[in-house]
Parts: C-alpha cells; structure tokens; sequence
C-alpha cells in the first residue's frame, strides 16, 4: 500500500515494490506549494477518473498507475473497501493523487496542515 510522507515543504509518495512495478515507475514528490485542494474520498476504487494508462486494473479489486481524463492525469493507488484521499495539485506532473488510506480523514487533515 502507498503511503504518504510529509515534510515542510514537500510531500512524497512511496510505493511497494508491487505498486512500482504496476504503476510503470517510482516513488512521487512533490512540492507542498503545489496542493491546491484535498478531499477525502469514501470508496476510493469508485473515485477513480478517466482511463488506465499505464498502469494495473483489477476490476473491484486494485487500481494502481496512471489515470488520464477530462480532469488530466491522476497517479492511483487504491484497493476495494478502502477510503482514499485525493490530493489536487498545480503545475506537476499529475494533476491529482488518490492515495487509498485506512484513516483517509486523518491523512487528509495532515496534507492540509
């Protein structure tokens, strides 16, 4: 599972093994100046927009990768009955992250912070 680690000044992503390897790259970071909203997500798999590429779908079960739509590109990582935290952000790479969390709410409290 991805978690998120937070400094003053940037906030980065880490991925498993796993997740690098059906995400097609590695961890992410990016500048804390760069968030623009923060929301939590309740069922993250169902929150995802847009279509895979690249990256893995198992369908009710995993999301994991790139997710292009009408709202740009978003890097997933959720799983089935997992709420999740979407992180919009200017001028990156992604226009979003949504980052499936066991305590979303918490984790959204602490990007905002």
């Amino acid at each position: 599972m991805a978690t998120i680690d937070l400094t003053s000044d940037s906030i980065q992503v880490r991925l498993t093994a796993a997740e690098k390897l059906w995400a097609l790259r590695g961890d992410l970071s990016f500048p804390r100046a760069a968030i623009r909203a923060v929301s939590v997500e309740p069922d993250g798999l169902h929150a995802t927009r847009g279509i895979r590429a690249p990256g893995l779908g198992v369908p009710g079960h995993r999301k994991v990768g790139t997710w292009r739509g009408r709202a740009g590109r978003e890097f997933v990582s959720v799983r089935a009955d997992q709420p999740a935290v979407r992180i919009t952000l200017a001028n990156q790479r992604y226009d979003a992250l949504l980052i499936g969390a066991d305590d979303a709410a918490a984790l959204a409290e602490a990007v905002r912070g």
